[in-house]
């Protein structure tokens, strides 16, 4: 499932002013405050139990994971909305930025029973450019995927990690009340899987190169839908 938008530049564009920083640190236990206070640590988040097996979100490491996220991102039918196809450079510039950011977009492989098979970028839609687009509440959070290989596609695997995720968000977030995504219209099989995942479609929503569906699954509705 592609993500609303490729776009990281965009996402990592709204600077935080040093008193937000300040509050953030203040708030936060963890030595690394502000990284925690803005995500948190998803490399200690729990596996999720699926049907397909155990699954876990593991954060990209460049050195280890580009050639990996370079060939999915090659894939035609991943290229068409994420638009990075091209040389490991094009990847590698697309991940850097939140490899070596604030936090606030946490670029991961999804691994499934020990294999990597897709890959997640979770961020904080409320700090991201999509929150002018719709009434956002603090720690709104996003979530980004791609499934990278062809026989995972089309068997609805990418609605089970969806909703698997967005468990996980929310079991590891106790402030999010809501997880956003925002799939572009016209990849019907990404909305599909959002809205079997538990999602709703709230809005159609304007955003850099594309016309998005906002999709939101709220906390007080996850054990109803």
């Amino acid at each position: 499932m592609p993500p609303a938008d490729s776009s990281t530049e965009d996402t990592l564009d709204l600077k935080l002013p040093p008193e937000v920083l300040a509050l953030f640190a203040a708030t936060a236990t963890e030595p690394d405050a502000a990284y925690c206070a803005l995500l948190g640590e998803i490399d200690r988040w729990s596996a999720a139990g699926t049907p397909f097996g155990s699954f876990r979100l593991v954060p990209v490491s460049i050195a280890r994971d580009l050639p990996l996220i370079t060939r999915w991102m090659n894939d035609p039918a991943v290229a068409e909305f994420w638009e990075l196809a091209g040389e490991a450079r094009v990847t590698e510039e697309h991940l850097r930025p939140q490899t070596e950011g604030d936090g606030r977009s946490v670029p991961c492989l999804g691994v499934l029973e020990g294999t990597p098979m897709s890959y997640w970028e979770i961020y904080r839609a409320d700090l991201d450019p999509v929150a002018r687009c719709y009434p956002a509440r603090p720690h709104d959070t996003g979530v980004h995927l791609l499934i990278g290989g062809v026989a995972d596609r089309a068997r609805g695997l990418g609605s089970t990690l969806l909703r698997a995720v967005s468990d996980l968000v929310l079991d590891h977030r106790p402030g999010c009340t809501r997880v956003i995504a925002e799939p572009d219209l016209r990849n019907t099989p990404s909305v599909a899987a959002f809205l079997a995942a538990g999602f709703r479609l709230s809005a159609e929503v304007e955003l850099p190169g594309k016309r998005a569906a906002l999709m939101i699954r709220d906390r007080s509705l996850r054990d109803l839908v």
